[in-house]
């Protein structure tokens, strides 16, 4: 089983326990690891036996920017549910995400969760 991964997805999003996160909007930094046979991919120089993580990087997008969640896990979730969705060869996934600067009544750089996921 071998890793794919990509790290250092930014997005400007509305997600947080406050109102005023959901108004105003923070940035976000994702990355995600996927585990999955990579062989036949290695073998055969052919997208349609990768795991596309063009793709990948489309559902995170979709789930980051297109949704409001309260809590980080719950967003960690909703984009490892849609990831094991899409990919029936995905074995493994790892997603960390961190929100830049967080309104805490101090200089914070981030919070965040990694959340990992076994098919």
């Amino acid at each position: 089983m071998n890793k794919i991964f990509i790290s250092d997805m930014e997005f400007f999003a509305f997600h947080g326990h406050y109102d005023e996160e959901k108004l105003a909007g923070n940035k976000f930094c994702i990355d995600l690891t996927m585990w999955a046979d990579t062989e036949k991919a290695q073998k055969s120089d052919n997208l349609d036996d990768a795991l596309n993580y063009q793709v990948a990087y489309a559902i995170v997008k979709d789930v980051i920017t297109g949704t409001k969640s309260n809590l980080l896990e719950n967003i960690a979730e909703n984009v490892l549910n849609a990831i094991f969705k899409e990919f029936d060869g995905l074995k493994k996934a790892k997603i960390k995400i961190r929100k830049i600067n967080p309104p805490m009544g101090g200089q914070i750089g981030a919070v965040g969760v990694e959340i990992t996921r076994l098919r």
